[in-house]
């Protein structure tokens, strides 16, 4: 059987799967889809930057909104604070999740956290930025959980924690998000850099856990990782959600006062705008650039410590501080959501007390309406930008895997351009454009803005799995007759029923967390529980905020929960796929 297998494989199966169809077509439409929106979206920013924009009386090229831009008071101060607060989450972010996998790597604690990681990257960005806020402001949980018996307090202390004028709190909200991040791709690129058989060689040489880790894995494991530094590298610059919630306001980061100029009710602003959103995108390449720079000397310096020969020692007090230091991140986001949840619930909370003096879901009920409302468009749009990018992933490795395809680095590249070009230098001219289609404001185009983001997640999360399918189960449904396209649902579809689940609780979670393309391809016609939850986090009323945030952080929560759940409930009559889910 097997023989007869190798033989077709070489002849009838191979032309079977060279007839792609539709297929062919995939990788072509996903680049459309990508390209398409943020190429005419650096357009339509690029032209209004040097002041073309008919439809506000810009007919000619000129630099007065370089002018204006670089005389405003606020632009020093936001460029220091854009880059205290990016270049210190990303550092930060990227050495604590190096220190932690090199010293706690194959222990129980690293398989514990492993574990408990979903739920920690499903919570939305806003989410975890208004957890922090009432967790550590100065009346925050934390305060009142050690007041008065430990501080004396019976105020709230004088000291500026949230919106502090370095955005040390906004850098801190980054790194709680970011660092589970990267330690997922870390996590994933360990199987591809053959950590163990690496770690087996430098331990039987006599090194020690954590420099036998640095010296032989860390080199192939950031190889893997850069495109995800990157991505993180121009979030932390570009973030806006995050650092309305958490920055300064005066001044406030960069991509926050362009917004604040987008928004601006004088229309001339915007082309004073549009040059900060280039200036914006240049800061973000520049960032980049120095950053790879660095890595280069590090690499130098690098090969010249691995030269040397140090074999380090048993690496305990580097596991003591990696493992609290990560349990500080897990443990302000979970703090976060359950403050969260005891603000939705708090009746009467008057400071310094630990807990409310009693519950109600008078908060709920009193919003019902609106919360509605904000959910239904949240979850329709979710749905359906998970779904889409669901079909064209597996579109693309279906195509991928008939052709005998294989992903170059410019193709990741490509797939990561929506991850590095900052979202407000691209989604004003996405808007511009759109709107001269006579698309703006229409659910489609939310859909399609928001799809921009959630595919790269959504192919990363099904890439590997798809391309891991022993492909000697397709070739055997094929020499019994069945066609490419039953193979795909009734034999890959069924075996990748989990992956595929995941993926999606993937992509959901990635939409519920859009703001800007919310905010721009919807043209304020759209209320999700986002930006509802960004516009109340300004205001006095905690309960309010901590309904709408806790419902956010609730869905994506949901999501996964079902994405683990009905693989297992759908498998419970098929004992070896049910044991695989």
């Amino acid at each position: 059987m097997a023989a007869a297998i190798r033989q077709l494989s070489d002849g009838t199966v191979q032309a079977t799967w060279r007839d792609a169809g539709l297929l062919r077509h995939a990788p072509s439409l996903t680049l459309a889809l990508f390209l398409v929106p943020i190429g005419a979206g650096l357009i339509g920013t690029w032209l209004p930057a040097f002041g073309y924009l008919p439809a506000l009386g810009g007919t000619a090229l000129s630099f007065e909104s370089w002018r204006a831009l670089l005389d405003h008071p606020s632009l020093p101060g936001a460029l220091r604070v854009t880059l205290i607060s990016g270049v210190l989450a990303s550092a930060a972010s990227l050495a604590l999740v190096i220190g932690f996998v090199a010293a706690c790597h194959d222990t129980r604690f690293y398989d514990r956290l492993r574990r408990a990681l979903a739920p920690v990257l499903a919570v939305p960005h806003v989410a975890i930025a208004i957890g922090l806020a009432f967790l550590i402001a100065p009346s925050g949980w934390l305060a009142r959980l050690i007041s008065p018996w430990a501080t004396g307090w019976t105020t709230p202390p004088d000291v500026a924690v949230i919106n502090d004028p370095n955005g040390l709190a906004l850098a801190f909200g980054l790194i709680v998000k970011e660092v589970p991040y990267l330690l997922l791709m870390t996590m994933a690129a360990l199987g591809q850099a053959q950590a163990r058989e690496r770690m087996a060689v430098a331990s039987s040489l006599g090194y020690g856990p954590v420099v036998g880790w640095l010296k032989t894995v860390l080199p192939a494991v950031y190889a893997q990782i850069r495109l995800p530094v990157y991505a993180v590298v121009a979030y932390s610059l570009s973030v806006v959600d995050m650092a309305l919630v958490l920055g300064p306001a005066a001044p406030p980061p960069l991509a926050v006062l362009v917004l604040r100029w987008f928004n601006d009710p004088d229309l001339a602003m915007r082309f004073q705008a549009a040059a900060g959103a280039l200036l914006q995108l240049c800061l973000v390449i520049l960032v980049i650039a120095l950053w790879n720079l660095l890595e280069r000397v590090v690499m130098r310096l690098g090969r010249r410590w691995i030269a040397t020969g140090s074999r380090g020692g048993g690496g305990g007090l580097a596991k003591l501080i990696a493992g609290g230091a990560m349990c500080l991140v897990y443990g302000a986001a979970g703090l976060g959501v359950a403050v969260l949840a005891l603000w939705s619930l708090a009746g009467r909370w008057r400071y310094p007390a630990a807990l409310p003096a009693d519950f109600t879901i008078e908060t709920w009920t009193r919003h019902a309406q609106g919360l509605l409302w904000a959910t239904g468009t949240t979850l329709g749009v979710g749905i359906a930008a998970a779904g889409v990018a669901i079909a064209l992933g597996l579109a693309c490795l279906e195509n991928e895997q008939r052709h005998g395809l294989r992903t170059t680095s410019r193709a990741l590249w490509l797939l990561y351009t929506p991850l590095l070009v900052p979202q407000v230098a691209f989604l004003f001219g996405f808007q511009v454009v759109a709107a001269r289609a006579g698309i703006d404001g229409t659910w489609i185009t939310l859909v399609w803005s928001h799809v921009l983001f959630v595919l790269p997640y959504v192919f990363l999360s099904l890439a590997d799995p798809y391309r891991a399918l022993d492909q000697r189960y397709a070739r055997a449904a094929l020499c019994l007759g069945a066609g490419p396209g039953r193979v795909f649902w009734r034999v890959k579809m069924p075996m990748l029923l989990r992956p595929v689940a995941i993926a999606f609780a993937v992509g959901f979670a990635v939409s519920v967390a859009q703001y800007l393309p919310t905010l721009f391809a919807g043209a304020g016609r759209f209320v999700t529980l986002t930006t509802e939850a960004v516009a109340l986090s300004g205001g006095g009323d905690r309960r309010v905020v901590g309904v709408h945030a806790f419902l956010q952080a609730a869905l994506p929560l949901v999501a996964f929960a079902i994405a683990f759940a009905a693989p297992a409930w759908v498998y419970r009559h098929r004992l070896a796929l049910r044991r695989a889910a």
